[in-house]
C-alpha cells in the first residue's frame, strides 16, 4: 500500500460512519442554576441511543436577559433529531426562552446546533420568572 493510501485509510477510518441514516438519541439529565439578569445551571446526564451507543455529559446553561430566580429540575428528558453518530450531540446549542414558575413547574424547549436539534422537558423545584438568551453546552464526562 502506498503511503497516500494509507493516509486516505487512516482518515476514514476516524471519520464517522453516515451509511445507516439518523439515528434516535435520548438526553436523561438533572441540572440547578440560577438568574439574576444573568442566568446560569449546570448539571449532568447520559445520552442513549437506539444504536446502543450511550456516552456520559455534563451540561450547562448560560445566558442574560430580563430572569430572576433560583432551579432545579430533576429526572429531565431531552430528544435528539438529526443525529448520524453519538458524537454529534456533543457541543454548544443556541437558547431562547419565556419562563415563569413557582414552586413545581414545568419547562420545555427547543434549541438547535447546525443540523442537530434537541428539545428538552422537565419538572423541577424553585421559582423563575424572565426571558433570557444564551447557549446550552453538552460535552462529554
Amino acid at each position: 500500500m502506498t503511503p497516500f493510501l494509507a493516509a486516505c485509510a487512516l482518515i476514514a477510518a476516524s471519520l464517522p460512519a453516515r451509511a445507516g441514516g439518523p439515528i434516535d438519541c435520548r438526553l436523561t439529565f438533572t441540572m440547578s442554576g440560577w438568574s439574576a439578569f444573568y442566568k446560569t445551571a449546570s448539571g449532568t446526564g447520559t445520552v442513549s441511543c437506539d444504536n446502543g451507543q450511550r456516552m456520559a455529559v455534563r451540561i450547562r446553561a448560560k445566558g442574560g436577559g430580563l430572569s430572576f430566580g433560583k432551579s432545579r429540575i430533576e429526572n429531565g428528558t431531552g430528544e435528539f433529531s438529526g443525529v448520524h453518530h453519538i458524537r454529534e450531540v456533543l457541543g454548544t446549542y443556541a437558547t431562547a426562552e419565556a419562563h415563569a414558575g413557582a414552586v413545581r413547574s414545568s419547562k420545555a424547549q427547543v434549541m438547535t446546533k447546525g443540523e442537530v436539534s434537541l428539545a428538552l422537558a422537565g419538572t423541577g423545584r424553585g421559582w423563575d420568572v424572565g426571558v433570557a438568551f444564551g447557549k446550552f453546552v453538552i460535552e462529554p464526562r
